[in-house]
């Protein structure tokens, strides 16, 4: 006959079931992130391939399209899905910083998500300048959220988890998740979490390379600095990228915080207009650039890689403008590929005044000193650039480009993109329109 188990006994069930379901949580929805990221890169695609088809028909059918097509996603955004503008990084990091559960599901939710990715896959149909990357990141945060309603505790650590795996996922770049959840989601290693946060990562990366097999986000590259003349690009790309991107992001983080201007109070009361006034400005810019700064980016800059080939003088600038646009109208959309590609751009204009250094190598330390510019973190942009290329040869050098960019950066806008703009979202949640106190009657 089997004895009753003891009061110590029952108490060390309960916590060992506890323990087990909470590992169970971050690894099912490392499978859900997962899948639903190559779900997302997949339509990404196909989005993108149906509106080359539509070019191949008519180049200035986006004068109407495009910009008709960000008023329409600026008013779904507003009306059904409220907190899906922009990247959805920033609502990822609020997110992790609020306390209370109907305030974080106003940032990260299922529903969240469905209209995260409807609008990003609308945004690229009609030729944003936007990546899915970051979207990628909101969703990731979203399904584990919604997974880990049952432990209301470890949200902080289930939303850094989903964010992590997102990014793992996006680029199958596991360490490149990690780190930048490290660095850039809680800026600080959690021990208590970190090993299930590396599980999410895990169950994410596999289940990405179960469905789209493995694979170098910009193919395999080889380059590297060899002669000492070299060298000299690094800290011009530094310089140059940092400036760039300090310079894109305090557009970005002025427009989103407003302007006591004129100007700042149109924009505030007409959202649609100015929404659709960006879309004309990103279907101008792909006229000019020969319909080449469309999108993510990221057919253009593997061309280049793996053909050795320079981008077009002008797409640096172009696509830096198409993405400032796509990023300040109010419409969903990342900014981790199109900002690789600037960088990619910026690094093969620079590589014009190095005539026998491979052109590869420079587009490398263009890209990863232009992102680390945007986002202030220069761990996350070299292992992510390392990553994605396959290329360890160039670690050194696209360690002292993002740090030279970082710094660079720092002299223009003092904080970076996500957090900054995360920082509204977090007083919105804490003093709501509706909070407001009404004012004092004479």
């Amino acid at each position: 006959m089997l004895k009753p188990l003891s009061t110590r006994q029952k108490r060390l069930f309960r916590l060992t079931s506890a323990r087990w379901q909470r590992r169970a949580i971050f690894v099912l929805g490392g499978i859900g992130v997962g899948a639903a990221a190559v779900a997302l890169a997949q339509l990404a695609d196909l989005a993108q391939h149906v509106f080359a088809l539509l070019l191949t028909r008519s180049r200035y059918a986006v004068l109407a399209l495009t910009p008709l097509g960000f008023m329409l996603s600026a008013y779904l955004t507003i009306r059904m899905f409220p907190n899906a503008q922009g990247s959805g990084i920033p609502q990822a990091i609020a997110a992790r910083h609020l306390t209370d559960q109907s305030a974080r599901e106003k940032l990260v939710s299922i529903r969240i998500a469905i209209g995260k990715v409807i609008l990003t896959l609308f945004g690229l149909l009609c030729g944003a300048s936007v990546g899915r990357e970051g979207p990628t990141v909101q969703v990731g945060a979203s399904i584990m959220f919604a997974l880990g309603r049952v432990s209301p505790r470890r949200q902080p650590g289930l939303i850094l988890a989903g964010a992590a795996a997102g990014v793992a996922a996006a680029f199958n770049t596991p360490l490149a998740g990690i780190v930048f959840g490290i660095e850039e989601m809680s800026r600080a290693f959690e021990t208590r979490t970190s090993s299930l946060i590396i599980a999410a990562v895990i169950a994410a990366g596999l289940t990405s390379l179960a469905i789209a097999g493995n694979y170098a986000y910009f193919g395999t590259s080889a380059m590297s600095l060899a002669r000492g003349a070299d060298w000299l690009a690094v800290p011009l790309c530094g310089v140059a990228g940092g400036l760039a991107g300090g310079l894109f992001s305090r557009i970005v983080i002025g427009v989103a915080r407003g302007f006591e201007n004129p100007l700042g109070r149109a924009i505030k009361r007409h959202p649609l207009w100015f929404a659709f006034a960006c879309g004309l400005a990103v279907a101008i810019c792909g006229l000019v650039s020969g319909d080449t700064i469309y999108g993510t980016g990221y057919d253009q800059v593997k061309t280049a890689l793996e053909h050795g080939s320079p981008l077009p003088q002008d797409f640096s600038l172009l696509k830096l403008l198409a993405t400032t646009f796509a990023a300040i109208s109010g419409i969903p959309g990342g900014i981790f590929a199109p900002s690789l590609a600037v960088g990619a751009g910026i690094g093969s204009n620079i590589a014009s005044f190095f005539h026998d250094a491979p052109l590869g190598a420079i587009m490398l330390l263009g890209m990863v000193s232009y992102f680390a510019g945007v986002v202030q973190a220069p761990i996350t942009a070299f292992v992510i650039v390392t990553e994605m290329t396959d290329n360890h040869g160039m670690v050194v050098p696209l360690m002292a480009a993002a740090l030279i960019a970082h710094a660079t950066s720092r002299a223009i806008c003092e904080e970076g993109i996500y957090h900054a703009l995360a920082k509204g979202f977090i007083e919105r949640a804490a003093h709501p329109p509706e909070a407001k106190a009404p004012p004092a009657s004479n």
